[in-house]
């Protein structure tokens, strides 16, 4: 996209401390509030809004917030200070190229690009979901469910999620988590949708025990092992029946090829911030569905921000599984934006330019905890 005389004049770091509904556990760690870094790209036409889904600590990837907020204040807003004439051209189409010298950060660039393509996407009345190429109206939401101390509290919660209308489960696993509670599941509620995340807690000792897991007739089974054993990986999923979907693994469209050329994978879970962005998250739906792949969209905990680029993401024709789009108030009792919210197990698409939401003044007041102005067009005339 292009629009005359557009400039990039700065960018605000806003930091918000977001305490969650219950705690979140998963094989790496609990959460029980959101340390976030949000973006507001301020150009000579309009401002946008980015999400950086960095957690506090580098336990999902070696991106952490503070990191996050530190390479963009000394090498990524400059760089893109110092290259006006890419910006004005290209827009946030421009970005990868421009950050493409600094290695790694993908969710640091994700946010920015975010930011940008929000700003430039609200000036010309253009939606996310049309940018992007989405073709449906409304999204299938499904639910992301931690690790428990019990089955039968992981039972009454899982419940509540179906009578609230989610149409797809899916259960966090650890060693010693895994097999007992998903026959409970099974066992109570039935032929239900449902899928297990690793989040990279096995390896490739373990493939008679998550062997056990076929019986169940699961969607698929996501990063069993280590994001960087893509060999593991594939021959893992030639001993198991379940379908083996790679999330951590895949962090570029470049890695999703070479971990489709392996077998590694049958299906892949996109998530923008973990692959650089809205931008590179649909050359790997490109991709996966010139290789007969399904994808679906993943999640991170986002406020409605993240949420509802997700949901346009997920509107794509490729994303045939349902993805972790939950309602804001899975995680959050009060959101940034006005609450989304599932109708009949959907999420419905924004239409109105940009990503179609914008924070509530009071609400981002109250969960703000600092704020930086970085001005750019000063430093790049």
């Amino acid at each position: 996209m292009k629009l005359e005389g557009m400039r990039l004049e700065g960018v605000e770091l806003r930091r918000v401390s977001m305490p969650l509904v219950s705690p979140f556990r998963t094989s790496f760690g609990t959460q029980t509030e959101r340390d976030i870094l949000l973006l507001r790209a301020v150009t000579s036409q309009s401002e946008g809004w980015g999400e950086c889904v960095a957690m506090a600590d580098p336990l999902y990837s070696s991106e952490y917030v503070e990191a996050t907020a530190d390479v963009l204040r000394r090498f990524l807003l400059p760089a893109l200070a110092a290259a006006p004439g890419e910006l004005e051209q290209h827009g946030a189409y421009a970005i990868g190229k421009v950050l493409h010298p600094f290695k790694g950060h993908r969710m640091a660039k994700a946010a920015l690009e975010m930011a940008v393509l929000d700003a430039e996407l609200r000036a010309a009345g253009r939606s996310w979901a049309r940018e992007l190429g989405a073709v449906h109206e409304r999204v299938p939401s499904g639910v992301s469910v931690g690790i428990f101390d019990s089955v039968p509290q992981l039972l009454e919660v899982v419940g509540g999620y179906l009578d609230a209308g989610y149409v797809r489960i899916k259960l966090k696993i650890e060693p010693g988590w895994d097999i007992e509670p998903v026959a409970a599941v099974r066992e109570r509620f039935g032929d239900i949708p449902l899928q297990v995340d690793a989040n990279t807690a096995y390896t490739l000792r373990d493939t008679r025990h998550l062997a056990k897991l076929d019986p169940f007739d699961l969607l698929l089974i996501e990063q069993p092992l280590e994001e960087e054993d893509v060999l593991g990986h594939a021959t893992l999923a030639r001993q198991i029946r379940t379908p083996v979907c790679l999330d951590e693994s895949i962090v570029s469209a470049q890695t999703a090829a070479a971990a489709i050329s392996m077998g590694a994978c049958s299906i892949i879970n996109i998530k923008p911030g973990r692959v650089g962005g809205y931008l590179e998250a649909v050359r790997i739906h490109d991709l996966a569905a010139a290789h007969g792949l399904a994808v679906w969209c993943g999640g991170m905990v986002e406020t409605g921000l993240g949420r509802a680029a997700n949901a346009a993401l997920g509107a794509l024709p490729g994303f045939t599984l349902p993805g972790d789009i939950s309602a804001s108030d899975r995680f959050y009792r009060t959101d940034i934006t006005e609450p989304l919210t599932i109708e009949d197990g959907h999420m419905t698409v924004p239409t109105r330019p940009g990503l179609g939401v914008t924070p509530v003044p009071e609400a981002l007041a109250s969960f703000t905890t600092s704020t930086e102005w970085i001005p750019l067009a000063s430093a790049g005339s």
